[in-house]
């Protein structure tokens, strides 16, 4: 089923952005992959976009080593398939070179044109100037010379405990009918121990996923090239409150603490009710949130819970996020038949984000005549997509909006 444009009397360029953690995808490739793929272009033929982005984190998986193979052919499935074969123009840039590991980030990017799309055009940050796109480009092991992008894994002493960390994020710029904007794919630090995370309020990791993102921001808005709006979507990796969580979900019930024999260190913690024949309702360790009632986290989408999704409100005086509606993106079995069962790993939350400078809402053209041109949500809500459900922003872009001043204009003409 192949891509048509949007309609010719819709106002406005439609834009698709999508952000997947696509890790899993390459442990099953037969199944979890055709299924991740159906859901993937038929989210694509609903939105009709002209402009399509997708943003992947860990690219060939957990062992990428054996892996990488497999993202060539998933390459060549999204730039041949008949979905997407009105999308004559790509530009795909993958950080596969994982022998690199001081600059090895597992990020992918997708950028695919619409035929219909004329007025778009690229940023060289070398020559400091716009250039026109053509044809289907695919840019792997030179990503560190490529002037089309900037990319950057983060200092590894932002997260010492983790001596092979892929996170970073890669940066691109595009110009579309006089709107200069950029594309921020990112892949922040994770919850090492849900133990550790449980210790404090906010978490350890809160702050080092903080510190990453200000360095990150830092990086877009300095002084190097002319300040624009932006886009960051990716795994932000943002956590629940997780002690907050725990203490809501478990008042009325007693903790008890199980150390390890050798080390006296707290190996579990488990909660129980004081009554009820002292029912388990939460079991804690490193790698373990067992809680004995998901539906929790699914009932209204699990908006209850947005409260304690604090890590985004440090940013809000910089960034922007429309309101989320859907339930927690992460961590989702990997089961093909339990599409909407969360893992018992990590308390569920809301890791895959895509937000925006506040200049960049003025990008998102709203119309009282036309209901929903505006939407943020999730990919494939029943079916098993990964341990991550991807995220997507389908908006449509006003000729000329967030124009910051005339040098865009000027360096938006074809170079």
């Amino acid at each position: 089923m192949a891509v048509k444009a949007a309609p010719a009397g819709a106002p406005g360029t439609a834009i698709l952005l999508v952000t997947a953690n696509v890790g899993t995808l390459f442990d099953d490739t037969e199944n979890l992959q055709k299924s991740w793929l159906r859901e993937f272009y038929r989210s694509v033929h609903t939105h009709k976009p002209h402009f399509l982005v997708l943003h992947c984190q860990e690219v060939g998986g957990k062992n990428y080593e054996a892996s990488m193979s497999h993202v060539d052919k998933l390459v060549k499935e999204l730039l041949s398939s008949d979905a997407m074969k009105d999308f004559n123009r790509a530009r795909v840039y993958l950080d596969e070179n994982y022998k690199s590991q001081e600059n090895f980030t597992a990020l992918g990017n997708f950028y695919f044109l619409h035929e219909s799309l004329k007025n778009i055009h690229q940023f060289d940050f070398k020559a400091k100037k716009y250039r026109k796109v053509t044809g289907k480009e695919i840019y792997s092991d030179t990503l560190e010379s490529t002037p089309m992008l900037e990319k950057e894994k983060f200092p590894q002493e932002f997260f010492p405990e983790s001596k092979s960390s892929r996170k970073g994020f890669i940066r691109t710029r595009w110009c579309i009918s006089e709107c200069a904007f950029d594309l921020v794919n990112i892949h922040l630090f994770h919850d090492a121990s849900n133990l550790t995370a449980w210790d404090s309020s906010p978490s350890v990791y809160s702050g080092i996923r903080q510190k990453a993102l200000s360095y990150v921001l830092n990086s877009i808005t300095d002084h190097r090239y002319e300040r624009v709006p932006y886009f960051i979507f990716g795994d932000f990796n943002f956590r629940l409150d997780l002690k907050s969580v725990i203490e809501t979900l478990c008042a009325k019930t007693k903790m008890q603490t199980v150390r390890a024999i050798d080390t006296n260190a707290v190996d579990k913690l488990i909660f129980r009710e004081s009554e009820n024949d002292r029912k388990v309702v939460l079991q804690l360790e490193k790698k373990l949130f067992d809680y004995f009632n998901q539906e929790v986290f699914r009932h209204n989408n699990g908006v209850a819970l947005l409260e304690f999704d604090k890590e985004f409100s440090v940013f809000k005086d910089r960034l922007y996020e429309l309101d989320i509606s859907f339930p927690p993106s992460y961590p989702y079995s990997e089961d093909s038949s339990q599409g909407q069962q969360y893992m018992n790993t990590r308390c569920p939350a809301w890791c895959d984000r895509i937000i925006m400078s506040h200049s960049a809402k003025d990008f998102l053209l709203k119309s009282e005549n036309e209901e929903k041109l505006v939407i943020y949500d999730n990919i494939g809500p029943n079916i098993c997509m990964g341990d991550h459900k991807p995220v997507f922003l389908s908006f449509r872009l006003a000729a000329g909006a967030g124009k910051t001043n005339a040098n865009v204009h000027k360096c938006c003409v074809v170079q």
